[in-house]
């Protein structure tokens, strides 16, 4: 018996003027521990005339975590952040009660051929931390975790897993580990794991009870723990989980929540532009994205 309950393919998504392939939600399961919302972005090969522009857009209940193996996105928010992440830097921003942010190819890319490949990830809050004040943190590569056991190589991007913790400030217990071999190998984490978990082939194969996976594919564990299996050479996997919330999280758009009133007014105060819920992004707030079914707004 595998211990694969779920398999879940990748699906073309549209994020503005950029296809991405979403992973979670999903109709069958809409969650992996904290984790709601799985988008795999590229690679993706750009022109000198192509980039990434997501234009300001809210959030309110969650945390986004960006992580990048290729590329590079300029972020700013409402609370003022306004930073350029790279490969292996996480960027983790708490909406909570509300946050505005855009994302975009830096300045000095945008007239040049480029790449972005990455992970866009939603998390949401604990029940008492729906509402909190938002926040933002930045972490470079060198302060994530990394260690090595053989020619295998582990980072612990976020969480807490195999006795070490990240300094990504997360807000319940989970889990986001990347894994690479250069020769295969046999893996048996299950120990280190807790919760739910899920896994991605990002390149390689992953082999569980003899059944081969391949990239473009999330594996969801049956017994909330993928406890045994073999990477092929040079291969990279990521382990996505954690223990789940008691309560039901709902999600409207950008917006997710424990409460449908809430996700209400969050869509009331984003239509009408309530810049007291939903405060100006600094050095990009001539546009932003409405609610779904209208079209791009441009500020007079």
């Amino acid at each position: 018996m595998s211990n694969i309950g779920l398999i879940i393919e990748e699906r073309a998504a549209d994020i503005g003027n950029f296809l991405v392939g979403r992973l979670l939600p999903f109709r069958q399961k809409r969650a992996v521990g904290p984790f709601v919302f799985i988008d795999h972005m590229g690679p993706a090969a750009l022109k000198d005339y192509q980039n990434l522009d997501v234009p300001p857009h809210p959030h309110i209940g969650l945390s986004t975590l960006t992580y990048l193996f290729e590329g590079a996105i300029f972020h700013r928010d409402s609370i003022g952040s306004a930073v350029e992440i790279e490969p292996g830097a996480v960027n983790w921003m708490t909406a909570g009660k509300g946050v505005v942010h855009s994302e975009r190819t830096p300045e000095y890319l945008r007239a040049t051929d480029k790449n972005l490949h990455g992970f866009q990830i939603w998390v949401a809050l604990p029940k008492d931390k729906e509402q909190s004040e938002p926040s933002f943190h930045h972490i470079e590569a060198e302060e994530i975790p990394a260690w090595t056991d053989g020619d295998t190589q582990f980072k612990l991007i976020a969480g807490e897993a195999f006795g070490k913790k990240s300094p990504v400030p997360v807000h319940s217990k989970l889990f986001f580990i990347e894994i690479k071999t250069k020769t295969a190998k046999k893996l048996n984490i299950g120990r280190a794991l807790y919760g739910e978990a899920g896994l991605y082939v990002l390149d390689g194969t992953a082999t569980i009870e003899g059944n081969p996976y391949g990239s473009k594919q999330l594996l969801i564990a049956k017994e909330a723990q993928l406890c045994e299996f073999e990477m092929s050479e040079n291969a990279t996997v990521y382990i996505f989980g954690g223990e789940p919330f008691d309560e039901e999280r709902f999600i409207f758009w950008n917006f997710v929540h424990s409460d449908k009133a809430v996700i209400e007014q969050a869509k009331t105060n984003w239509k009408n532009q309530n810049s007291d819920a939903f405060p100006l992004v600094p050095g990009d707030d001539q546009e932003y994205v409405p609610l779904p079914d209208m079209r791009l707004n441009v500020k007079k």
